[in-house]
């Protein structure tokens, strides 16, 4: 083997394992949101505690990857397609430490939940959207390992689901605080679990938004659709 061979081995390995560390990331940040809206609807605060904990470690992975991409910038200097994956995966790390973030207020806010007024089949509904976050989560990685621009503009597409269903959440919620006082600090709490589990939603398409940049060359040119939300993000 020459030496330029050599060399673009050992480039090729360094850009596998930045890759191979947003994939293992990306399976936390999933485990952690399916593990939190189950902790959720079960009252397990066991559970709960187990994803509030184990956050730290997805921020760990995520400091290793930006360690690594920016050794990888030092060193090897990558220009084109090749510098695209190392921004591309910088950002989807950014986005990923920001969902497991989320996953974690959810489970802190379970755990404050089980001793309030109960909501009936309020912590079902809530995990039915963070499974299908998660699946918007799960197809935009799959799309980043695929390099499938198609697969993430139906993410891109697909979350305009997420946000009827928080909509959707939010009208529930307001109406059993209107019926009766009482569930009004519960719904509050139940609320903002919802907004969290849409603002991952939101991170999905981002990430995906990285995979047609990477893909491509160029964002996607047009504005993801949106459900104009009841509440802003300001009024929170």
């Amino acid at each position: 083997m020459t030496n330029t061979q050599h060399i673009l081995s050992a480039y090729d390995r360094d850009l596998e394992t930045v890759q191979a560390l947003i994939t293992r990331m990306g399976g936390m940040v999933e485990a952690a949101l399916a593990d939190a809206a189950k902790a959720l609807e079960t009252n397990d605060d066991e559970l709960a505690e187990r994803v509030r904990l184990n956050d730290e470690a997805i921020d760990r992975i995520e400091e290793e990857i930006n360690s690594e991409c920016a050794r990888l910038i030092a060193l090897r200097a990558p220009m084109g397609s090749d510098l695209r994956v190392v921004l591309s995966v910088i950002k989807i790390a950014g986005n990923l430490e920001r969902c497991g973030d989320y996953a974690k207020n959810l489970a802190k806010r379970s755990k404050v939940l089980a001793t309030l007024t109960p909501i009936p089949g309020a912590g079902g509904s809530l995990r039915r959207m963070a499974r299908l976050v998660g699946l918007l989560l799960k197809d935009a990685l799959d799309a980043f390992i695929a390099r499938d621009p198609v697969l993430a503009e139906e993410v891109r597409q697909r979350d305009h689901d997420v946000d009827q269903m928080y909509n959707t959440l939010f009208r529930e919620f307001l109406t059993h605080m209107m019926e009766d006082p009482r569930k009004i600090s519960a719904c509050m709490h139940l609320h903002f679990i919802a907004k969290n589990v849409e603002r991952v939603g939101d991170h999905a398409t981002s990430i995906a938004e990285q995979v047609i940049y990477l893909a491509t060359g160029s964002m996607p040119g047009d504005a993801r659709p949106k459900v104009d939300a009841i509440v802003r993000e300001s009024d929170l």
